[in-house]
């Protein structure tokens, strides 16, 4: 294939992605409630249409399983998993009636780490914790396609403040938009080297596979650590002007598929500047809508981890 080829394909993808990522929406800052209600029972959960997200959403406590992410970020669901707590040392989560705050047991022991070093490395008190996955992961009512295998996080581009916030806050406070207007460039007057700081300390993690930030905190980034090696952790994702997200490898011995390598270099090459298409930064609404996916569309065992205990 030419390099013309794999550059048309390459921007034809982007739009697509685009396109989906314009649907969803930026769930991210919507804001929760102080009283969630629960979801009314199912009329016929065991039927095979029943779209997958209805049932994993409805999931309140995680299986008491051996912890085990089972499938894709996009494609699976979760054993075992364990929340992380609401408050820590360096640490707050956001968003408390979701009840997203479950991962897999590396994702917590992740993320009580990081959220220290972090800290220390930018200068902040630490860190707003917004969406990991639900109790048993899966497709979600909203929001996200991925954070169902327990092992995606969402931290906000915001510095948890010295205090500890009420729940009111956690509800309705919104997260610092760190990228312009226009979409091309970061706002210099709220980007700081403490985000910088607080990105290059998750992508020096072994554990962390990838990270998605804006195209535009990613141009910002090339600027000031082109040709660094943790560079090629970090890439652009439509949305993600408010929050990034980690994603760390699979565990060993898990049933678990990691996400292909990272392609060579820093990132900061002709396939960045695809991202700032007209077509990319404002992709027009399509009609067209993917049907949910059904409990056929994931792994066997997640029919298990739905009925455990």
């Amino acid at each position: 294939m030419t390099t013309g080829s794999t550059l048309r394909l390459f921007r034809a993808g982007l739009v697509a992605l685009a396109v989906l990522a314009a649907q969803i929406g930026a769930f991210a800052q919507d804001r929760g409630t102080l009283d969630p209600k629960p979801l009314p029972p199912l009329a016929n959960p065991s039927s095979p249409k029943t779209p997958a997200r209805e049932l994993f959403g409805r999931a309140e406590e995680s299986a008491s399983l051996r912890p085990d992410p089972i499938g894709f970020y996009s494609r699976g669901c979760l054993a075992g998993g364990k929340p992380l707590p609401v408050n820590g040392p360096h640490w707050q989560v956001m968003r408390l009636s979701r009840n997203r705050n479950w991962g897999h047991p590396n994702l917590i022991a992740f993320l009580k780490n990081f959220s220290s070093r972090a800290s220390r490395e930018s200068g902040w008190p630490g860190l707003l914790v917004g969406d990991l996955s639900q109790p048993r992961g899966g497709p979600m009512l909203n929001g996200h396609a991925s954070h169902q295998i327990g092992l995606d996080a969402d931290i906000w581009l915001t510095p948890m403040p010295h205090r500890e916030l009420t729940r009111e806050e956690r509800e309705e406070m919104m997260a610092t938009d760190v990228v312009r207007d226009d979409r091309l460039d970061i706002r210099p007057d709220v980007w700081s080297e403490s985000h910088l700081a607080v990105i290059r300390a998750a992508a020096m993690d072994p554990a962390v596979q990838r990270i998605f930030v804006n195209a535009a905190i990613k141009r910002a980034l090339c600027r000031a650590a082109q040709g660094e090696s943790w560079m090629r952790k970090v890439r652009p994702m439509w949305g993600h002007n408010y929050h990034f997200h980690i994603r760390l490898y699979c565990p060993n011995g898990s049933n678990c598929r990691d996400q292909d390598p990272t392609p060579p270099g820093d990132g900061c090459d002709a396939s960045l500047a695809g991202w700032f298409r007209p077509e990319i930064l404002h992709p027009r609404k399509s009609g067209k809508s993917w049907p949910p996916m059904t409990m056929a569309g994931l792994p066997a065992a997640c029919r298990d981890v739905l009925r455990a205990r």
